[in-house]
């Protein structure tokens, strides 16, 4: 029944609501999407591109069938800016383009053996502390960010002023934010934020006047390196098993079984397509947004072609030249006040996946496991050398995977 509900909405839906209600799902998604390239140094014009293209490839492989957005990943936003400094933005992308055909590697076990193996081996005692490592081995960052030290013109106090205001203006509207409001949390933070820099006298216009208004987007072609791409395959492990979560979180809100149809394997193929299409161009990858999910609750726009428009209008974003360097002129220090609450609620989801799983972290096995995987990845320990160094969150990854299959279960201990 809910499925011929859902089949009769669609061809009810006018051009120009569908048109409308695509622009407000961009508008919703638009914030944490420019935020991600803005944090690890890439083009928001390129993430814009990208987005609107991944969200159409993941459409075409699923069929027009689930109301998701596509865009940047938080999830990537530490490791990003850990293998951009060790090996530079092409062999960054090259890694990530391994990393969206790992989805493409699960996409096919799953559609061949189930679910099962991939539960049991990512158990939530590796992949919750491996959340953890991905917020949290950064976290000095941010607080560089914040505190104005990665700013050459920015001090301080100032500074100090601006990231703490943007940090609450955030919190405020994601704490007590009514309606829309609470969708776009991190929008309004930047928005204060960038509006105060204004009054201090703290933004640069230049780039802005010297930009065209229509441009190509500065995309980058991607290299590959084996260094690159083991830093960055164990960062894909933990945003797809939270995939299935958002599968279920969307089908909650829609009543649908999207596990079922168009199946599991055809949203982590388009999801793994849709990554690897962004870092072909030089974008960030692509992972289904909550805040469009949020969007879609509150607005009851179940009909998927409304994320094809907001897609078409993401790539036509993409080409207007003003709009990125204008993006550019945020001040670090509103972006790291964001950074700091945004690498803590990373940390957070992988704790709540600990909890639920309703485990003893106390009992030794586990405790070893968890222990390990903190210490490693937010540590810094390193094994190797050269291409072949194994370093934070794919250290912790690997640790977690390995310990897990060779230490007894409950049942053996006991």
């Amino acid at each position: 029944m809910s499925e011929q509900v859902a089949a009769a909405q669609a061809p009810t839906d006018s051009l120009p609501r569908v048109l409308l209600t695509g622009a407000q799902m961009l508008f919703v998604a638009f914030g944490a999407l420019v935020l991600v390239p803005l944090l690890t140094g890439l083009d928001p014009s390129v993430a814009l591109f990208t987005a609107g293209i991944g969200t159409l490839l993941f459409h075409g492989v699923t069929r027009v069938t689930v109301p998701v957005f596509l865009a940047s990943s938080f999830a990537f936003i530490a490791p990003i800016q850990g293998s951009v400094a060790n090996f530079g933005v092409p062999a960054t992308m090259g890694g990530l383009m391994a990393a969206g055909l790992v989805y493409v590697a699960i996409s096919q076990a799953v559609r061949m053996k189930g679910t099962a193996w991939l539960h049991r081996l990512l158990p939530p005692v590796v992949v919750g502390p491996v959340i953890m490592v991905i917020g949290l081995a950064l976290a000095p960052v941010a607080v560089s960010m914040a505190t104005g030290e990665t700013s050459d013109h920015i001090d301080y106090g100032p500074a100090i002023l601006l990231s703490m205001a943007s940090l609450l203006v955030t919190l405020v509207l994601a704490v007590f934010g009514r309606g829309l409001l609470r969708l776009v949390p991190i929008m309004g933070g930047i928005l204060v934020g960038y509006a105060m820099a204004l009054m201090m006298g703290l933004v640069d216009f230049t780039p802005v006047h010297e930009a065209a208004w229509l441009a190509m987007p500065a995309f980058t072609a991607p290299s590959f390196h084996w260094a690159a791409i083991l830093f960055m395959i164990p960062v894909a492990i933990a945003p797809a098993v939270e995939h299935i979560g958002d599968m279920i979180a969307i089908g909650s809100v829609t009543r649908q079984n999207y596990l079922e149809k168009p199946g599991l394997h055809r949203t982590l193929l388009g999801d793994g397509l849709a990554t690897s299409a962004a870092a072909l161009f030089g974008g960030p990858p692509n992972t289904t947004y909550s805040e469009v999910t949020g969007a879609v609750t509150l607005t009851r726009a179940f009909n998927p072609r409304i994320m094809v428009v907001a897609a078409c209008f993401a790539i036509g974003l993409a080409f207007v030249a003003k709009l990125g360097a204008l993006l550019q002129t945020i001040p670090g220090p509103v972006m790291g006040g964001i950074m700091t609450l945004l690498f803590g609620s990373i940390a957070v989801v992988g704790m709540n996946t600990l909890v639920r799983a309703g485990h003893s972290l106390t009992a030794p096995r586990n405790l070893v496991v968890v222990s390990l995987i903190l210490v490693f990845g937010i540590g810094g320990m390193q094994f190797g050398g050269g291409q072949f160094t194994l370093q934070g969150v794919s250290l912790a990854a690997l640790v977690g995977i390995v310990l897990n299959w060779v230490l007894p279960g409950a049942e053996e201990e006991s």
